[in-house]
């Protein structure tokens, strides 16, 4: 089937990217020294290797941030198991942080170069993959005119394509028919975004779920788990994880309100950016609570009201310490963060109202009596004190947040199994161009 030709403004963008590559570097260096980039790796923002490519056939697979990369990890373990190598890219440095550690013999990480064509070159003249696969809404012009002009299979997995950005789209139609016919095949995550993806031009287009339901649970540091859970015995802890600006305030408020009922009580906050733990330290502050950071070394002792966990990848760690958590995002207008991790830890998750981005899994979580929506700061502490003080409640509700979750999994079998007829044909293409082939490993 013959492509729809590159638009106007899909040339636009190209050449502006290529003129604008000093200002890119610009942005580069203003980035890094605000902490947003690693300095030691900004070559590879400008496609420049930082690792020699692995022997025989490789994946390439791109997840921008934590949640989007970690989703990966099934994937990338079925793609090891397949005989490739697999070359990881993420686009923040928190990412690029979390999944360094936790990625399998056989994968490799790298920073994903900004969208310059000439960088983009770079970066695939050296790493050479036999499949691209994007996880969720990265659409880079740039990136997928490349990948199409070099017959490169671009698959989009996890695929999402919220209202809003669909309606951004709509206003391009011929750009957006342009980019996403040049998409192999795209793997929605629900049947609203592969409608709205079909419905701006991707050609081919299957329902296969969200591949973080079969995401592995995040580890936790067994000596901190130990050390932190006997200095925390018989108090009352509750979690208060990936918190906007605006919501710390509210849990610093529900903490002021509960502490007249539990003494005892330690509110642990892990804001989405632990940069901004000086924030949360301000907003316990001005309410007189008594806090302690974790990134400057505080523990939380018996004095600490409010525990500051801004650090990166220990979720999984405040996640264990407690059988309650409220979820961010959702009391001001981000659409919500992603309930599944703290649910498989046994935990009951309270949310706002805002979970657009998750609205699925929240809805079924609700329904099941998993999770408790609440509308304000007065609400959380009001509805987070009804828990507390009746403890008993916890363990139904855990089951019931476990059983609803039970219906979405799969998603990492059924995108492999969609994989795996472009895995034969790379592997055909490779032994017939005399290229090496890796053994498969035993599955």
């Amino acid at each position: 089937m013959r492509r729809p030709s590159v638009t106007l403004p899909l040339q636009a963008y190209r050449a502006g990217l290529r003129i604008g590559e000093p200002a890119l570097t610009g942005l580069l260096a203003w980035r890094a020294q605000r902490g947003k980039e690693d300095p030691l790796r900004l070559p590879e923002r400008r496609g420049l290797p930082g690792r020699a490519r692995p022997v025989g056939p490789l994946a390439w697979m791109h997840g921008a941030s934590v949640g989007e990369a970690l989703s990966l990890i099934g994937l990338v373990e079925g793609m090891i198991a397949r005989g490739f190598s697999v070359l990881v890219t993420t686009g923040t440095r928190a990412a690029a942080d979390l999944i360094g550690s936790r990625l399998p013999s056989g994968a490799v990480h790298q920073y994903m170069p900004l969208d310059a064509p000439r960088w983009m070159a770079r970066f695939l003249d050296h790493w050479q993959p036999d499949l691209a696969v994007i996880a969720e809404s990265e659409i880079w012009p740039n990136t997928i005119l490349a990948l199409d002009e070099r017959e490169i299979p671009l698959i989009l997995v996890n695929g999402r394509m919220s209202e809003r950005s669909f309606h951004g789209w709509e206003r391009c139609p011929r750009t957006a028919k342009a980019l996403l016919s040049r998409i192999a095949i795209c793997l929605a995550q629900t049947q609203e975004d592969g409608e709205r993806f079909a419905k701006l031009g991707a050609p081919r287009v299957s329902i296969a779920g969200n591949l973080k339901f079969d995401a592995p649970v995040p580890p936790a540091d067994p000596q901190q788990l130990a050390y932190l859970g006997a200095m925390l015995a018989g108090r009352p802890v509750w979690v208060a994880a990936s918190t906007h600006p605006g919501e710390e305030a509210m849990v610093a408020y529900a903490h002021a309100v509960l502490k007249a009922r539990f003494p005892q009580l330690l509110t642990i906050i892990a804001p989405r950016h632990p940069a901004r733990g000086g924030e949360v330290v301000a907003c316990a502050d001005a309410l007189g609570l008594r806090s302690a950071r974790r990134s400057a070394g505080g523990r939380p002792h018996p004095s600490v009201e409010v525990y500051v966990a801004d650090t990166i990848g220990e979720l999984g760690l405040f996640y264990r310490l407690t059988a309650l958590v409220f979820l961010g995002g959702s009391l001001v207008s981000r659409g919500g963060q992603n309930p599944i991790e703290p649910v498989r830890l046994d935990t009951v998750v309270l949310h706002g109202p805002h979970t657009e981005n998750f609205s699925v899994i929240y809805s079924a979580l609700d329904r099941a009596g998993g999770a408790l929506p609440v509308r304000d700061g007065v609400e959380l502490a009001t509805v987070a004190g009804e828990l507390l003080s009746d403890p008993g409640r916890f363990a139904g509700m855990m089951q019931a947040g476990q059983s609803a979750l039970q219906p979405f999994e799969g998603a990492v079998a059924r995108t492999l199994a969609v994989l795996d007829p472009f895995v034969a044909q790379m592997k055909l293409q490779r032994l017939d161009r005399g290229g090496p082939v890796r053994p498969l490993a035993r599955v």
